[in-house]
């Protein structure tokens, strides 16, 4: 029997974006992914990265004086029940994976944060202003807290048979998933002449504990780990002839005569903002991003424009409609030269 021949695959190209990185946030930019890869791959990282990465939390406390949740703490204004909520907002990054303890002891009058904790050496506390409580003059707070490892929640822990916890320990729900939020939004992109390819942008926050760049490979490892079993038979050696990123050319730019703009369009890509006679605010906003021309200004997609600092919903909506009134709309990506040369073309008609 003849061996098969398969049609290669295009491998993608994986870019962070640079200026945008942080430990809280970060924007990855997968393309050229194969016709509807781009929603499949986005929506599994994206699930797998919201509930099955590794985090550390508080699971439980010892509050010296206190020995359940409804109780009231002398010398303390909150209540417990506020001062366990408040513990909940904790931070914490483990180092090695292990369950570790932290110890608060304060006597002194004034506000209590988290970097008033002594913590295990293999963890680190994330959010040092975030408040635990308030003390008055004569007030004393004692806290040990039992910091475990987990994934996405947990309910509290309470021991079914027992009522009553003989070493007056609290147990806590506990949200071990370092990753806060995750976008992602799958856009159209050319290669060759092709322009049915796939682009996937993820923006992933975390709370600090993690880096967006370390949750996003945990992800795609838990992914490919768990795949490799639902194989039932040979693995179809795809990398072996698919087609490298290097030999891939990515054409980002929309072709002019695809888009169908019209004289006066065309001629309005090449002039400064200000003909799109904007508000102040907007205009500012925009003078200041250093975006000086109408075609600049179409090749930032919706997120990006909100990016800019001081330049809200408000001002979004006020420069899309605008640009609307023209046939132009955000995240058009046109080619400069393209658009001359479809000028020209179209003043000698």
């Amino acid at each position: 029997m003849d061996k098969h021949e398969y049609r290669p695959l295009i491998i993608p190209c994986i870019e962070w974006d640079k200026k945008s990185l942080s430990k809280t946030f970060g924007e990855v930019i997968a393309q050229p992914l194969e016709p509807g890869l781009g929603t499949t791959f986005g929506s599994a990282i994206r699930r797998v990265l919201l509930g099955a990465i590794e985090g550390a939390a508080v699971t439980s406390v010892r509050i010296t004086g206190v020995n359940n949740e409804f109780s009231v703490i002398p010398g303390v204004i909150e209540d417990t029940m506020q001062l366990i909520l408040n513990i909940k907002q904790i931070v914490v990054k483990n180092k090695t994976g292990k369950a570790g303890t932290m110890r608060l002891h304060s006597v002194r009058e004034g506000v209590v944060r988290v970097s008033d904790i002594q913590a295990d050496s293999h963890l680190e506390l994330v959010n040092l202003d975030h408040t635990i409580a308030h003390i008055a003059s004569d007030g004393i707070l004692e806290i040990e807290f039992f910091v475990e490892t987990g994934r996405g929640y947990q309910a509290a822990q309470w021991p079914s048979d027992k009522p009553y916890q003989e070493d007056g320990r609290i147990y806590l729900d506990a949200m071990f998933a370092p990753v806060i939020n995750v976008i992602f939004d799958v856009q159209k992109t050319r290669v060759g002449k092709d322009i049915d390819y796939d682009k996937l942008i993820l923006q992933i926050t975390t709370n600090g504990s993690e880096l967006p760049t370390d949750v996003y490979n945990y992800a795609v490892s838990v992914l490919r780990t768990q795949l490799e079993h639902f194989l039932v038979s040979v693995e179809i050696p795809f990398n072996d002839i698919a087609t490298p990123p290097e030999e891939v050319a990515v054409v980002p730019h929309r072709v002019v005569d695809e888009v169908g703009l019209s004289r006066v369009a065309l001629k309005l890509l090449l002039q400064p903002i200000e003909e799109l006679e904007l508000s102040a605010r907007a205009y500012n906003c925009l003078e200041q991003e250093g975006i000086k021309r109408v075609i600049d200004l179409v090749s930032k997609s919706e997120d990006e424009a909100l990016k800019i600092k001081n330049f809200g919903r408000k001002s979004l909506n006020e420069v899309a409609e605008t640009l609307s009134s023209f046939d132009l709309s955000f995240g058009m990506h046109l080619n400069e030269e393209e658009v001359k040369k479809r000028l020209a073309e179209l003043e000698e008609e």
